[in-house]
């Protein structure tokens, strides 16, 4: 059992979890069959499309977002794209033609396992096998460098068989189901030594927390996101064979969160609530 995304199967646990085939984009053939069952010929839709309710906080423009960065000290992100295989497109409509949530709703708190050079090392590899295919949005390295891996409008690869309780989203009838289309993946490089299948170590730096918890705001600010749905691989992972991020210190992470929400204003992204 493994604790962190897909590149870690391979070398914390005995074998894979069970096959997430949900990435790619909808062939056209399936587009047609699409239109049919839209037409009345076909089988009814198998599964309900589940939405999360709308979020009434506000979306704040790039200009605020810049002189956020610049009150929180933050250096700028260090580009270190993956390869196309490991994203993909955030899907608009599911195999039936109907629409499925598809814009940024959910942050969503990962572990490296290994070194920070080895994790973007194997976002940049291409992979044509579905169950190698991984990546984030951002990574945090020890020293609390933001790495920007995949843009904030595409489809990082972080959850497999996953589900924000039971909300999940599905594309086809042979989906498990994946918050994929509606997360945001933020990457903790583990420290020396957590790499690999151990129960614990010992923790992130100040840096990775002060660097997570600006990240985590600044998407919050952008996207309207409450922190109420700021929350782990472990917690929506469905395929019993994550637990990341290990050792992750909540109040440490709140305490550098609540700072940086006052210095730039965004208090009001913390709704005091579990819900909206």
């Amino acid at each position: 059992m493994g604790p962190g995304l897909s590149l870690p199967n391979r070398m914390a646990h005995p074998g894979p979890p069970p096959k997430v085939n949900h990435r790619r984009r909808l062939p056209a053939a399936w587009a047609l069959a699409s239109a049919a069952l839209l037409a009345g010929c076909g089988p009814r839709p198998p599964w309900p499309v589940q939405w999360l309710a709308e979020s009434p906080l506000p979306r704040q423009p790039e200009a605020a977002l810049r002189q956020c960065e610049v009150r929180l000290g933050l250096a700028p992100e260090r580009a270190a794209p993956a390869d196309a295989t490991n994203f993909g497109e955030r899907q608009g409509f599911d195999v039936y033609g109907r629409a499925v949530p598809n814009r940024p709703q959910l942050i969503v708190l990962h572990e490296t396992v290994i070194g920070a050079a080895d994790t973007l090392r194997m976002f940049a590899t291409p992979h044509p096998n579905d169950d190698d295919q991984a990546s984030y949005h951002v990574l945090v390295d020890i020293g609390g460098q933001r790495l920007r891996v995949v843009n904030d409008d595409k489809r990082a690869y972080g959850a497999g068989m996953a589900a924000w309780g039971d909300m999940t989203v599905r594309i086809r009838p042979t989906s498990v189901g994946s918050i994929n289309n509606l997360a945001l993946h933020l990457g903790l490089e583990s420290p020396a030594d957590g790499r690999g299948d151990t129960a614990s170590h010992s923790g992130y730096s100040d840096a990775q927390y002060r660097s997570a918890a600006a990240q985590v705001l600044l998407w919050q600010a952008r996207f309207g996101i409450p922190l109420s749905r700021v929350t782990s691989h472990a917690a929506v992972d469905r395929s019993r064979s994550r637990y990341d991020p290990r050792n992750f210190r909540w109040d440490r992470f709140d305490a550098a969160w609540q700072k940086a929400a006052k210095a730039c204003g965004f208090e009001v992204y913390d709704t005091g609530r579990a819900t909206l």
